[in-house]
């Protein structure tokens, strides 16, 4: 029983530190097996907890091979954004020209709402500059043509307003309808930086800043018609610049003091009055 009870009884260590001349014992430890194992695989835990945190939230990482530091990472995502920006305005330019040129030749144009759900499958199939180019020499020839035998003619005529052919200021969401008491105007959304266009020919009789709008511009087009366009990020044309319908003169923005977001106020006057644009505008 006694050699019993002796095998069952706990081993202990004693690590001792002495001075080699005296022999006086400066630092003792009592520890067993099991204690110094836990005590060693503590300070293991704790020292690859360390180095994960020095590496995971100090800048310390950005000098591991191959980690990408904040600054190329913030470059690369607005490289990324200006790219998709080029190439939707390259589309833009590209459908407008497209559409134009069949007007003029009598035939159907593309359907918009198909192209904005693949537009970026259709950016892609789009053709290169030279193309481009070479379209829009030919489409100016030919209205160039038809002008010279006044085919056109739009400004020897006085229509009434239901029979103008207002070209599509921008194309985009209507985020919030006309309403002649409460909101007698639209607003549409738009990726910033989208171009607006002139809705007619005509001229420019305000073109500047307000606290509450924004960038704003103002064009007097010929039928006692009115158009203003607030909001914008940046104008293209000054007061008295004479524009003709499709024709860039701002750049969709969100400036001014009522605006929640990036969008186009539009709003059309005919004889002193304002009207729905959705009437006789397909957005």
């Amino acid at each position: 029983m006694a050699k019993h009870n002796k095998d069952n009884k706990r081993t202990n260590f004693r690590l001792a530190i002495m001075d080699d001349k005296s022999h006086e014992q400066l630092l003792t430890l009592h520890f067993t097996r099991t204690g110094a194992f836990v005590a060693i695989v503590t300070v293991m835990v704790m020292f690859c907890a360390i180095i994960y945190s020095i590496i995971a939230y100090t800048p310390v990482r950005t000098f591991i091979p191959g980690y990408p530091d904040a600054l190329s990472k913030r470059a690369a995502i607005q490289n990324a954004i200006k790219v998709d920006s080029l190439e939707s305005v390259i589309f833009r330019w590209e459908l407008y020209s497209e559409n134009l040129k069949r007007v003029i030749a009598g035939e159907e144009a593309v359907k918009i709402d198909s192209i904005l759900l693949n537009s970026a499958k259709a950016s892609d199939a789009a053709a290169d500059i030279s193309s481009l180019l070479k379209k829009d020499s030919v489409l100016r020839q030919t209205v160039m043509e038809e002008e010279q035998f006044n085919i056109s003619a739009r400004s020897h005529r006085d229509l009434p307003i239901e029979g103008v052919l207002f070209f599509t200021p921008l194309k985009g969401v209507v985020s919030q309808g006309y309403d002649p008491a409460i909101h007698p105007y639209i607003d549409i959304t738009a990726p910033a930086g989208s171009v607006v266009k002139a809705a007619l020919d005509g001229t420019v009789i305000f073109a500047g800043w307000s606290d509450d709008a924004g960038h704003t511009i103002q064009i007097q087009h010929d039928g006692d018609i009115v158009s203003i366009y607030k909001h914008n990020e940046k104008l293209l044309k000054k007061t008295g610049d004479k524009v003709a319908a499709g024709a860039p003169i701002a750049l969709v923005g969100n400036t001014g003091e009522m605006t929640t977001g990036t969008h186009l106020h539009f709003e059309l006057w005919h004889k002193g009055e304002t009207v729905d644009p959705t009437k006789y505008i397909s957005f």
